[in-house]
Protein backbone atom coordinates (compact mmCIF):
# COMPACT_ATOMS: atom_id res chain seq x y z
CA UNK A 1 0.00 0.00 0.00
CA UNK A 2 1.31 3.56 -0.93
CA UNK A 3 0.23 6.63 0.36
CA UNK A 4 1.37 9.43 -2.28
CA UNK A 5 2.25 13.05 -1.40
CA UNK A 6 2.53 15.54 -3.41
CA UNK A 7 4.25 18.70 -3.15
CA UNK A 8 3.15 21.51 -5.56
CA UNK A 9 6.42 23.94 -4.90
CA UNK A 10 4.83 26.93 -6.68
CA UNK A 11 2.70 27.10 -3.84
CA UNK A 12 4.37 25.32 -1.23
CA UNK A 13 1.26 23.02 0.03
CA UNK A 14 0.80 19.25 -0.26
CA UNK A 15 -1.97 17.61 -2.43
CA UNK A 16 -4.82 17.01 -0.26
CA UNK A 17 -7.55 14.19 -1.10
CA UNK A 18 -10.34 16.16 0.50
CA UNK A 19 -12.91 17.13 -1.95
CA UNK A 20 -13.80 20.41 -0.25
CA UNK A 21 -10.37 21.34 0.16
CA UNK A 22 -9.58 20.80 -3.75
CA UNK A 23 -12.43 23.20 -4.52
CA UNK A 24 -11.58 25.87 -2.47
CA UNK A 25 -8.10 25.86 -3.73
CA UNK A 26 -8.91 25.35 -7.33
CA UNK A 27 -11.19 28.60 -6.87
CA UNK A 28 -8.34 30.60 -5.41
CA UNK A 29 -6.07 29.40 -8.41
CA UNK A 30 -9.14 30.61 -10.89
CA UNK A 31 -8.96 33.89 -8.97
CA UNK A 32 -5.15 34.13 -9.07
CA UNK A 33 -5.62 33.51 -12.63
CA UNK A 34 -8.36 36.04 -13.84
CA UNK A 35 -6.95 38.97 -11.93
CA UNK A 36 -3.85 38.38 -13.24
CA UNK A 37 -2.01 41.11 -15.21
CA UNK A 38 -0.43 40.37 -18.74
CA UNK A 39 2.10 41.70 -21.18
CA UNK A 40 2.10 42.29 -24.50
CA UNK A 41 5.32 43.96 -26.68
CA UNK A 42 3.73 46.28 -29.75
CA UNK A 43 6.73 48.10 -32.17
CA UNK A 44 4.77 51.08 -34.08
CA UNK A 45 7.48 52.81 -35.31
CA UNK A 46 9.11 55.88 -32.83
CA UNK A 47 8.79 54.35 -29.45
CA UNK A 48 7.92 58.02 -27.78
CA UNK A 49 4.65 58.10 -29.62
CA UNK A 50 3.34 54.60 -29.67
CA UNK A 51 3.66 54.70 -25.61
CA UNK A 52 2.39 57.48 -24.98
CA UNK A 53 -0.56 56.48 -26.58
CA UNK A 54 -0.78 53.27 -25.12
CA UNK A 55 -0.62 54.52 -21.58
CA UNK A 56 -3.52 56.45 -22.00
CA UNK A 57 -5.91 53.86 -22.63
CA UNK A 58 -7.93 53.06 -19.10
CA UNK A 59 -6.80 48.74 -18.15
CA UNK A 60 -3.11 49.88 -19.12
CA UNK A 61 -0.75 49.58 -15.87
CA UNK A 62 2.77 50.03 -17.28
CA UNK A 63 4.54 51.27 -20.02
CA UNK A 64 7.96 51.11 -20.75
CA UNK A 65 9.83 51.78 -24.16
CA UNK A 66 13.49 49.65 -25.33
CA UNK A 67 14.40 47.45 -27.83
CA UNK A 68 13.00 43.88 -28.72
CA UNK A 69 14.19 40.74 -31.00
CA UNK A 70 17.66 41.57 -31.45
CA UNK A 71 21.04 39.95 -31.77
CA UNK A 72 23.02 41.68 -28.92
CA UNK A 73 22.48 41.98 -25.23
CA UNK A 74 21.81 45.88 -23.80
CA UNK A 75 22.14 47.76 -26.61
CA UNK A 76 22.09 51.39 -26.92
CA UNK A 77 19.78 53.63 -28.64
CA UNK A 78 23.11 54.53 -31.11
CA UNK A 79 23.69 51.14 -31.58
CA UNK A 80 19.87 49.76 -32.80
CA UNK A 81 19.50 53.56 -35.19
CA UNK A 82 22.62 51.38 -37.11
CA UNK A 83 20.46 49.18 -38.39
CA UNK A 84 22.64 46.28 -37.54
CA UNK A 85 21.07 44.89 -34.34
CA UNK A 86 17.92 43.42 -35.80
CA UNK A 87 16.00 45.51 -32.74
CA UNK A 88 13.10 47.05 -33.09
CA UNK A 89 11.73 50.06 -30.65
CA UNK A 90 9.20 48.64 -29.08
CA UNK A 91 6.58 49.33 -26.24
CA UNK A 92 6.38 46.76 -23.48
CA UNK A 93 2.37 47.24 -22.35
CA UNK A 94 1.29 45.63 -18.97
CA UNK A 95 -2.55 45.24 -18.61
CA UNK A 96 -5.30 43.93 -16.91
CA UNK A 97 -7.49 41.92 -18.69
CA UNK A 98 -10.51 42.83 -16.98
CA UNK A 99 -10.10 46.04 -17.99
CA UNK A 100 -8.77 46.38 -21.29
CA UNK A 101 -8.95 43.26 -23.65
CA UNK A 102 -6.06 42.63 -25.92
CA UNK A 103 -8.00 42.85 -28.82
CA UNK A 104 -9.26 46.63 -27.96
CA UNK A 105 -5.35 47.38 -27.74
CA UNK A 106 -4.27 45.77 -30.85
CA UNK A 107 -7.57 47.54 -32.66
CA UNK A 108 -5.97 50.64 -31.19
CA UNK A 109 -2.61 50.15 -31.86
CA UNK A 110 -3.54 49.71 -34.91
CA UNK A 111 -5.04 52.89 -35.38
CA UNK A 112 -1.70 54.31 -34.97
CA UNK A 113 0.46 53.14 -38.02
CA UNK A 114 0.72 52.07 -41.25
CA UNK A 115 0.74 48.19 -41.22
CA UNK A 116 1.42 48.03 -44.82
CA UNK A 117 4.40 50.25 -44.49
CA UNK A 118 7.82 48.11 -44.19
CA UNK A 119 10.74 49.91 -42.25
CA UNK A 120 8.86 53.30 -41.83
CA UNK A 121 6.54 54.88 -39.89
CA UNK A 122 5.71 58.38 -40.26
CA UNK A 123 9.17 60.40 -41.13
CA UNK A 124 11.19 57.52 -39.40
CA UNK A 125 12.96 55.28 -41.90
CA UNK A 126 15.00 52.13 -40.92
CA UNK A 127 14.55 48.27 -39.64
CA UNK A 128 14.38 49.57 -35.84
CA UNK A 129 11.00 51.55 -37.24
CA UNK A 130 9.43 48.33 -38.34
CA UNK A 131 5.90 47.24 -37.09
CA UNK A 132 5.58 44.14 -35.14
CA UNK A 133 3.48 42.33 -32.08
CA UNK A 134 5.27 40.21 -29.96
CA UNK A 135 3.62 38.03 -27.31
CA UNK A 136 4.87 36.01 -24.41
CA UNK A 137 1.65 33.92 -23.93
CA UNK A 138 0.79 31.40 -26.61
CA UNK A 139 -2.55 31.90 -25.49
CA UNK A 140 -2.93 35.30 -27.33
CA UNK A 141 -1.79 34.00 -30.76
CA UNK A 142 -5.36 33.84 -31.95
CA UNK A 143 -6.55 37.23 -31.03
CA UNK A 144 -3.68 38.54 -32.36
CA UNK A 145 -4.42 36.51 -35.93
CA UNK A 146 -8.14 37.36 -35.33
CA UNK A 147 -7.44 41.27 -34.92
CA UNK A 148 -4.91 41.04 -38.09
CA UNK A 149 -7.42 38.96 -40.42
CA UNK A 150 -9.85 41.73 -39.80
CA UNK A 151 -7.48 44.83 -40.67
CA UNK A 152 -6.27 43.50 -43.61
CA UNK A 153 -10.04 44.13 -45.39
CA UNK A 154 -9.70 47.76 -45.10
CA UNK A 155 -6.10 47.70 -47.37
CA UNK A 156 -5.23 47.05 -50.65
CA UNK A 157 -1.92 46.04 -50.03
CA UNK A 158 -0.60 43.22 -47.73
CA UNK A 159 -0.25 43.55 -44.18
CA UNK A 160 3.54 43.78 -43.33
CA UNK A 161 3.46 43.89 -39.43
CA UNK A 162 5.73 40.92 -37.77
CA UNK A 163 4.00 38.68 -35.76
CA UNK A 164 6.62 36.63 -33.33
CA UNK A 165 7.24 35.20 -30.04
CA UNK A 166 9.28 37.73 -28.01
CA UNK A 167 12.99 36.43 -27.98
CA UNK A 168 14.32 39.44 -25.76
CA UNK A 169 13.64 43.10 -24.89
CA UNK A 170 16.09 45.30 -23.15
CA UNK A 171 14.78 48.14 -21.26
CA UNK A 172 15.83 51.75 -23.45
CA UNK A 173 17.93 54.27 -21.82
CA UNK A 174 15.89 56.76 -18.91
CA UNK A 175 15.93 59.70 -21.47
CA UNK A 176 13.27 57.90 -23.72
CA UNK A 177 10.87 56.56 -21.37
CA UNK A 178 7.64 58.79 -20.89
CA UNK A 179 9.77 61.12 -23.35
CA UNK A 180 6.41 62.98 -23.85
CA UNK A 181 5.14 63.89 -20.60
CA UNK A 182 8.77 65.28 -20.28
CA UNK A 183 8.45 67.01 -23.25
CA UNK A 184 4.97 67.81 -24.09
CA UNK A 185 5.89 69.32 -27.19
CA UNK A 186 8.21 67.02 -28.82
CA UNK A 187 8.58 64.49 -31.56
CA UNK A 188 5.45 62.76 -32.24
CA UNK A 189 4.80 60.79 -35.83
CA UNK A 190 1.53 59.87 -34.39
CA UNK A 191 -1.60 62.51 -34.98
CA UNK A 192 -1.72 63.53 -31.95
CA UNK A 193 -5.94 63.31 -31.74
CA UNK A 194 -5.37 59.50 -31.11
CA UNK A 195 -4.13 60.39 -27.96
CA UNK A 196 -7.96 61.04 -27.11
CA UNK A 197 -9.13 58.50 -28.84
CA UNK A 198 -6.89 56.52 -26.79
CA UNK A 199 -8.53 57.93 -23.36
CA UNK A 200 -12.21 57.56 -24.11
CA UNK A 201 -11.77 54.38 -25.82
CA UNK A 202 -12.78 52.04 -22.95
CA UNK A 203 -13.41 55.01 -20.51
CA UNK A 204 -16.03 53.95 -17.40
CA UNK A 205 -19.44 55.00 -18.47
CA UNK A 206 -20.45 58.40 -17.43
CA UNK A 207 -23.45 58.69 -14.61
CA UNK A 208 -25.99 61.18 -16.13
CA UNK A 209 -26.30 63.98 -13.97
CA UNK A 210 -28.39 67.24 -14.53
CA UNK A 211 -27.06 70.58 -13.90
CA UNK A 212 -29.36 73.52 -13.06
CA UNK A 213 -28.72 77.14 -12.27
CA UNK A 214 -29.33 78.58 -8.73
CA UNK A 215 -31.98 81.28 -8.18
CA UNK A 216 -30.93 84.64 -7.43
CA UNK A 217 -31.11 84.40 -4.08
CA UNK A 218 -28.98 81.35 -3.94
CA UNK A 219 -26.55 82.62 -5.40
CA UNK A 220 -26.06 85.71 -4.02
CA UNK A 221 -25.37 83.60 -0.54
CA UNK A 222 -22.89 81.12 -2.59
CA UNK A 223 -20.81 83.26 -4.41
CA UNK A 224 -18.58 86.02 -3.37
CA UNK A 225 -18.98 89.10 -4.71
CA UNK A 226 -16.41 88.95 -7.37
CA UNK A 227 -17.52 85.69 -8.12
CA UNK A 228 -21.16 87.19 -8.75
CA UNK A 229 -20.34 90.31 -10.47
CA UNK A 230 -17.58 87.92 -13.07
CA UNK A 231 -20.23 85.17 -13.66
CA UNK A 232 -23.57 87.01 -13.71
CA UNK A 233 -22.87 90.55 -14.46
CA UNK A 234 -19.53 89.67 -17.21
CA UNK A 235 -17.10 91.64 -15.41
CA UNK A 236 -13.25 90.55 -15.16
CA UNK A 237 -11.33 90.05 -12.36
CA UNK A 238 -7.47 91.37 -12.48
CA UNK A 239 -4.97 89.66 -13.84
CA UNK A 240 -2.48 87.72 -11.60
CA UNK A 241 -4.56 88.73 -8.82
CA UNK A 242 -7.03 85.49 -8.98
CA UNK A 243 -7.13 82.08 -7.54
CA UNK A 244 -6.06 79.73 -10.74
CA UNK A 245 -3.56 81.66 -12.84
CA UNK A 246 -0.98 79.64 -11.56
CA UNK A 247 -2.31 76.90 -10.76
CA UNK A 248 -0.47 73.39 -11.46
CA UNK A 249 -1.94 70.94 -9.83
CA UNK A 250 -4.05 67.54 -11.50
CA UNK A 251 -7.56 68.24 -11.79
CA UNK A 252 -10.74 69.25 -12.93
CA UNK A 253 -12.25 72.86 -13.26
CA UNK A 254 -16.34 72.78 -12.84
CA UNK A 255 -18.97 75.99 -13.19
CA UNK A 256 -18.88 77.67 -9.98
CA UNK A 257 -22.73 78.04 -9.50
CA UNK A 258 -23.52 74.53 -11.04
CA UNK A 259 -21.21 72.46 -10.60
CA UNK A 260 -20.85 71.79 -14.20
CA UNK A 261 -17.65 70.18 -15.83
CA UNK A 262 -15.47 72.68 -17.91
CA UNK A 263 -11.82 71.47 -18.28
CA UNK A 264 -8.51 69.51 -17.05
CA UNK A 265 -5.89 70.46 -16.06
CA UNK A 266 -4.34 68.55 -19.12
CA UNK A 267 -5.57 71.32 -21.01
CA UNK A 268 -4.34 73.93 -19.13
CA UNK A 269 -1.28 76.28 -20.12
CA UNK A 270 0.75 79.17 -18.88
CA UNK A 271 -0.11 82.12 -21.82
CA UNK A 272 1.63 84.73 -19.88
CA UNK A 273 -2.08 86.22 -19.71
CA UNK A 274 -2.50 86.57 -16.08
CA UNK A 275 -5.65 84.46 -16.15
CA UNK A 276 -6.29 80.29 -15.95
CA UNK A 277 -6.03 79.60 -20.07
CA UNK A 278 -7.17 76.22 -21.25
CA UNK A 279 -5.93 74.78 -24.94
CA UNK A 280 -10.28 73.34 -24.81
CA UNK A 281 -13.07 72.71 -23.28
CA UNK A 282 -13.40 68.87 -21.86
CA UNK A 283 -16.50 68.83 -24.81
CA UNK A 284 -17.55 71.20 -26.72
CA UNK A 285 -21.28 71.17 -26.02
CA UNK A 286 -20.82 72.24 -22.28
CA UNK A 287 -19.96 75.52 -23.29
CA UNK A 288 -21.22 78.29 -25.26
CA UNK A 289 -20.15 81.23 -27.33
CA UNK A 290 -21.31 84.77 -27.77
CA UNK A 291 -19.79 87.87 -30.39
CA UNK A 292 -19.18 90.40 -27.12
CA UNK A 293 -19.01 93.94 -28.73
CA UNK A 294 -17.86 95.39 -25.10
CA UNK A 295 -15.55 98.38 -24.54
CA UNK A 296 -15.09 98.65 -28.81
CA UNK A 297 -14.04 94.97 -29.03
CA UNK A 298 -15.45 92.34 -30.79
CA UNK A 299 -14.39 89.44 -28.74
CA UNK A 300 -16.09 85.83 -28.49
CA UNK A 301 -17.63 85.20 -25.17
CA UNK A 302 -17.39 82.03 -23.33
CA UNK A 303 -19.97 81.09 -20.81
CA UNK A 304 -20.86 77.93 -19.43
CA UNK A 305 -23.79 75.72 -21.40
CA UNK A 306 -25.84 74.83 -18.01
CA UNK A 307 -25.28 77.98 -15.69
CA UNK A 308 -25.36 80.45 -18.40
CA UNK A 309 -22.24 82.06 -16.15
CA UNK A 310 -19.91 84.16 -17.61
CA UNK A 311 -16.59 82.44 -17.76
CA UNK A 312 -14.02 84.60 -20.02
CA UNK A 313 -13.16 84.53 -23.50
CA UNK A 314 -11.61 82.77 -26.56
CA UNK A 315 -9.17 83.55 -28.99
CA UNK A 316 -6.66 82.45 -31.43
CA UNK A 317 -3.37 82.84 -29.97
CA UNK A 318 -3.30 79.71 -28.34
CA UNK A 319 -0.37 77.13 -28.66
CA UNK A 320 -0.90 75.45 -32.55
CA UNK A 321 0.00 72.10 -31.26
CA UNK A 322 -2.70 72.40 -29.31
CA UNK A 323 -4.93 73.40 -31.60
CA UNK A 324 -4.04 77.17 -31.38
CA UNK A 325 -7.14 78.25 -29.36
CA UNK A 326 -6.70 80.01 -25.99
CA UNK A 327 -9.81 79.90 -23.38
CA UNK A 328 -8.96 82.80 -21.29
CA UNK A 329 -11.27 81.84 -18.35
CA UNK A 330 -11.43 84.00 -14.91
CA UNK A 331 -10.65 82.36 -11.93
CA UNK A 332 -13.97 83.74 -10.44
CA UNK A 333 -16.11 81.90 -12.57
CA UNK A 334 -14.69 77.95 -11.88
CA UNK A 335 -14.28 75.61 -8.97
CA UNK A 336 -10.77 73.88 -8.84
CA UNK A 337 -10.99 70.09 -8.00
CA UNK A 338 -7.78 68.21 -7.48
CA UNK A 339 -7.36 64.98 -8.87
CA UNK A 340 -7.65 62.65 -5.13
CA UNK A 341 -11.36 64.93 -4.15
CA UNK A 342 -12.79 63.97 -7.86
CA UNK A 343 -14.07 61.10 -6.95
CA UNK A 344 -15.61 61.73 -3.71
CA UNK A 345 -17.28 65.02 -5.77
CA UNK A 346 -18.91 62.89 -8.33
CA UNK A 347 -16.28 63.55 -11.12
CA UNK A 348 -14.48 59.92 -10.90
CA UNK A 349 -15.82 59.18 -14.84
CA UNK A 350 -13.47 61.95 -15.73
CA UNK A 351 -10.30 61.13 -14.26
CA UNK A 352 -9.45 58.47 -17.13
CA UNK A 353 -9.15 61.81 -19.47
CA UNK A 354 -6.64 63.29 -16.88
CA UNK A 355 -3.94 60.36 -17.40
CA UNK A 356 -1.25 60.76 -19.58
Amino acid sequence: MFVVTMLLPSHGFTLSTNSSNQQKKKVVLKNKTMNKEKEIYLAGGCFWGTEHFLKMVRGVKYTEVGFANGNMKNPSYKQVCTGTTKFAETVKVIYDPQEVTLNLLLELYFKTIDPTSINQQGHDKGSQYRTGIYYTDPLDLPVIHSVVDVTKARYAHPIVVEIKTLENFYKAEDYHQNYLDKNPGGYCHIDRSLFTLAKQANAEKATVKTYAKPDDVTLRSKLTEMQYDVTQKGKTEPAFHNEYWNEHRTGIYVDITTGEPLFLSTEKFDSGCGWPSFSKPIAKNLIKEKMDTSYGMHRTEVRSKAGDSHLGHVFNDGPVERGGLRYCINSASIRFIPLEKMKEEGYAQFIPLLKK
